[in-house]
């Protein structure tokens, strides 16, 4: 338990903070989930799907729940399976 005054807020931005970054993380997590799944069922995949995967992972790495390379590297990746569908 935190004895002093400052260590009790610490505890609460503690638990603040990860609530909101677990709501960041999940909302990249279906976002990425419900794209491939779409590209499994060979469903039409816009490119505003892929934009609003871009504007989660920006997001993301906006406010440091995931870091600038893995953020990088997931855009990349959504990028070349977006690309791999279009073209076939």
């Amino acid at each position: 338990m935190p004895i002093t005054k400052a260590a009790k807020k610490a505890s609460n931005r503690s638990i603040k903070l990860h609530q909101r970054n677990s709501e960041f993380k999940l909302r990249l997590k279906m976002a990425i989930k419900k794209f491939k799944k779409s590209l499994e069922r060979w469903e039409k995949v816009s490119p505003e799907d892929l934009n609003k995967i871009y504007k989660y992972v920006d997001k993301c790495v906006k406010v440091w729940v995931i870091k600038k390379k893995n953020g990088s590297r997931k855009k990349s990746n959504m990028a070349k399976l977006f690309s791999t569908t279009q073209n076939k």
